[in-house]
């Protein structure tokens, strides 16, 4: 019996570890068999907001099962990124995150999280791209212009931007490290609030949302130069890239993807990376993101993670080179 005893307790280990793995298996298999939340860092109608709404709709479909968007407002959203990566590993809290999140880690890693590193990166979804536009009363009609009164009368030409660090923000400041010109900024709390003294002239140009410019542009209340995406914006598809006009490389967007807390297990990974991305390419989210300014961009969890970490080094050279002080 003495003998026994050991190997008795030896395979009943055994069985446990395999019930555990079994189950866990079981689980995996299962998913989703209860709510899957997306925590959004910014308020309510936002448009990360807005998108996230947009997104649990049809994810809700394609994993039959609810899909909640709760706001965690705070912080440059950084309050709704720690909440995530304190959260279980298990697929059930999501985390939506922008370039809003990049600039942040760019600008003060010991403060913000990185979301290559401190989360795990599953799929993005879609990117708002920039239009770079002019007062109609400033000789300005294309890049070149641009830059060439810019360096004529360096600090001459003012920019107008949603506030310091903000996208829009950083956008003008590739700019200007990109074509070696100085301009002035003038910031604002929100697009909003820019726009009129841009459409009065007393400020030059803005990078701004497509959603919000178009129809000051269609009005010639305002002139648009460029998109700044990668690609030419599909609200506008006959407006050429600042990339197209000359600042090759050049590339600007409010991006915005789904990450989840580290240790996520990779069965569970690739089933919601598969929803997410078909979700995202259905017809009707691509209609409504579209309203929103979105064009549906979407990489998987490689790719996703790749870029993000692109977009850390590019902002990070931003701001030190051109000695910027945020936050």
């Amino acid at each position: 019996m003495n003998i026994r005893s050991p190997l008795l307790g030896a395979i009943v280990g055994l069985l446990s570890i395999l019930q555990f793995y079994a189950s866990a298996a079981s689980a995996q298999d299962a998913f989703p068999s209860r709510p899957i939340r997306i925590i959004v860092g910014f308020n309510a109608g936002s448009t990360s907001d807005v998108s996230a709404r947009i997104l649990a709709g049809k994810l809700a479909e394609v994993l039959n099962a609810s899909v909640i968007v709760e706001n965690k407002p705070g912080a440059s959203s950084e309050i709704g990124a720690r909440y995530v990566a304190g959260s279980a590993p298990d697929g059930y809290t999501l985390y939506l995150g922008t370039v809003a999140n990049c600039i942040n880690y760019a600008a003060k890693k010991e403060s913000f999280t990185d979301l290559a590193t401190g989360l795990e990166p599953i799929a993005e979804i879609g990117e708002v791209p920039n239009i770079l536009v002019v007062t109609p009363s400033l000789d300005v009609h294309s890049v070149k212009d641009l830059i060439r009164l810019a360096k004529e009368k360096p600090g001459h030409v003012s920019y107008a931007s949603a506030g310091s660090g903000t996208a829009l923000h950083m956008a003008a400041e590739l700019f200007s490290a990109m074509a070696g010109v100085k301009m002035l900024h003038v910031p604002y709390q929100g697009s909003a609030l820019a726009m009129p003294d841009l459409l009065a002239g007393r400020t030059s140009i803005m990078f701004a949302p497509a959603s919000t410019v178009v129809p000051l542009i269609k009005s010639d209340k305002l002139r648009a130069i460029a998109s700044t995406g990668a690609h030419r914006a599909e609200i506008m598809p006959d407006l050429p890239t600042v990339s197209e006009e000359g600042l090759t490389g050049f590339e600007s967007s409010v991006w915005a993807g789904l990450l989840a807390p580290k240790g996520l297990p990779p069965a569970i990974e690739h089933r919601l990376e598969e929803a997410i991305l078909a979700a995202a390419k259905t017809g009707d989210v691509k209609q409504k993101l579209a309203a929103e300014g979105f064009d549906v961009v979407t990489r998987g969890h490689e790719a996703f993670t790749a870029y993000i970490e692109s977009e850390n080094a590019k902002w990070a050279k931003v701001i030190q080179d051109q000695s910027l002080k945020l936050h």
